[in-house]
């Protein structure tokens, strides 16, 4: 939904957007270094649909509070400007997300776009096979709502790889040493393959124990480092010697 339709007071000139968003019963707090306004929620609101950095859900989170700053008015037309600043939290793993726009009253509505701050977003990893970036992707869904799923998910990405590169063998293990007789991967990373199986192993049965939150880091730093590997490196490697051979070709032309 369109902050016009959402908001159609945005459309009178001279208001400040600022001032708008449910924050009409909150005292204001200036900061004498920044010349800016922080105006709390006390009557939570919703945005529009997001998605949420921590937990990859999409639905409308609660705009908790808001900051602005550079705060600049024209007397004679009554028009400001300012930069503003939203804390959200997500509905579903109550991940906080902090966002940032742009607004003078001579806007559209519908031509404000926001740009997150916080969570920063994951690197894009180069070169994947649509297959294993899925994977990767569906894993990374739901980190947040079951770290058990989680690591599983990440086990499921390592036999993809495994059936992508033509790995050999009756278990994930000897598919991973496969690789590693065949210098797909390095013998350093068959040790990093194999604490995610036996991670994904926890994962996977009750008997085991439980995954934490802990080891969201740990998981996703050891898959992300097998895919540099297998894939990214390759990829960039082969962009740079094209680029290498279409500037020698210049030099001879």
């Amino acid at each position: 939904m369109s902050l016009a339709v959402r908001f159609p007071l945005l459309r009178t000139p001279g208001l400040n957007r600022c001032a708008y968003f449910g924050w009409a019963h909150a005292t204001p707090r200036r900061d004498s270094d920044t010349n800016g306004v922080m105006e709390a929620n006390k009557e939570k609101s919703l945005t529009e649909n997001i998605k949420c950095g921590h937990c990859q859900n999409t639905a409308p989170m609660t705009l908790e509070t808001k900051y602005c700053e550079n705060l600049e008015q024209d007397h004679d037309s009554g028009i400001d400007a300012h930069t503003g600043y939203e804390i959200c939290t997500c509905p579903v793993c109550k991940g906080v997300t902090l966002r940032s726009y742009f607004w003078h009253d001579a806007m559209d509505p519908e031509d404000v776009s926001y740009k997150t701050l916080y969570p920063a977003a994951e690197k894009t990893q180069k070169g994947l096979p649509r297959s294993v970036r899925e994977a990767y992707e569906g894993a990374q869904n739901v980190k947040h709502i079951s770290v058990n799923a989680y690591g599983v998910l990440l086990g499921r990405v390592l036999e993809i790889v495994c059936e992508d590169r033509g790995a050999t063998g009756d278990t994930l293990d000897k598919k991973l040493k496969n690789l590693a007789e065949r210098k797909e991967i390095p013998e350093k990373l068959v040790d990093i393959a194999t604490g995610i199986r036996q991670l994904r192993n926890i994962g996977a049965h009750a008997s085991l124990g439980e995954l934490t939150e802990q080891e969201i880091p740990i998981l996703n730093d050891l898959t992300r480092a097998i895919l540099d590997y297998v894939y990214s490196a390759p990829h960039l490697a082969s962009i740079a010697a094209s680029s290498l051979l279409a500037l020698k070709a210049k030099k001879t032309t």
